[in-house]
């Protein structure tokens, strides 16, 4: 059998050749006609596959329903991150992650507060206080 040659565009045009004629161990068989589809296998595989086209990351990730987000930060503000993350041993993205995720459940803590306070009539500038009525209807009384 006659070896390749060893240029760049021979090698491949070769290597194509003998994939293509069928000298090759993998070379494609003919289709048969008798072939009897598993369909458990068919069913398993459309049961993890999405309902719907989901977006990915470009690297092939699926992310569902989540939404990517590229911060920009200054060279110190990304030291520090990187540095508190290195501490704890986890990644800078995670770390960030998990302060935006508790920053935005303390927010949402207080604004469901605050949303109480404002049905139950308190103002959100000043504390009330309410003193009965005839508290101030009698004289101060000196103390010696």
């Amino acid at each position: 059998m006659p070896l390749p040659s060893l240029g760049r565009l021979s090698s491949r045009t070769n290597l194509k050749a003998a994939a293509s004629s069928g000298r090759h161990r993998g070379a494609a068989k003919p289709a048969d006609d008798g072939v009897v589809e598993d369909t458990e296998l068919t069913s398993y595989l459309a049961a993890l596959a999405p309902e719907n086209d989901l977006e990915s990351t470009g690297s092939g990730k699926r992310f569902g329903e989540a939404q990517v987000y590229q911060l920009r930060m200054s060279l110190v503000a990304s030291q520090q991150l990187k540095d508190i993350a290195a501490e704890r041993q986890i990644s800078p993205q995670a770390l960030a992650q998990e302060w935006i995720l508790e920053r935005l459940n303390w927010e949402g803590q207080a604004s469901s507060a605050q949303d109480q306070r404002q049905q139950a009539g308190v103002s959100d500038l000043t504390d009330e206080f309410h003193f009965p009525a005839d508290a101030f209807d009698a004289p101060a009384v000196a103390r010696h």
